[in-house]
């Protein structure tokens, strides 16, 4: 006996059947490599923006200019959180892939 429509779309509803798998597309792998590159070309971009933040830190601290070495501090922190950010983007998106997995 077929199970009725509200039945099925219920079921549906808990277990589409989809999970990731690789290879599904073409250009797969020529994404994976765009996105390597975008990823080393952030983490370029912080290492700049640490080492003028960390500059326009001394150079306020030996100056006096107090708003300049303030600024200095918030650059460099945020620059250690954007390469904390973009060295850790891989494994964050794995953990949550990982912990969606188990939503039921």
């Amino acid at each position: 006996m077929p199970l009725p429509l509200a039945d099925r779309v219920i079921q549906l509803a808990y277990d589409p059947g989809i999970s990731p798998k690789g290879g599904g597309l073409p250009g797969l792998s020529v994404l994976k490599n765009v996105v390597n590159s975008i990823n080393m070309f952030g983490i370029i971009a912080v290492v700049g923006a640490l080492a003028v933040s960390l500059g326009v830190w001394a150079w306020g601290h030996h100056t006096g200019g107090h708003q300049a070495e303030a600024n200095g501090k918030k650059g460099a922190l945020v620059s250690a959180g954007a390469a904390l950010g973009l060295g850790a983007a891989n494994g964050i998106v794995s953990f949550f892939s990982a912990l969606g997995t188990q939503v039921h």
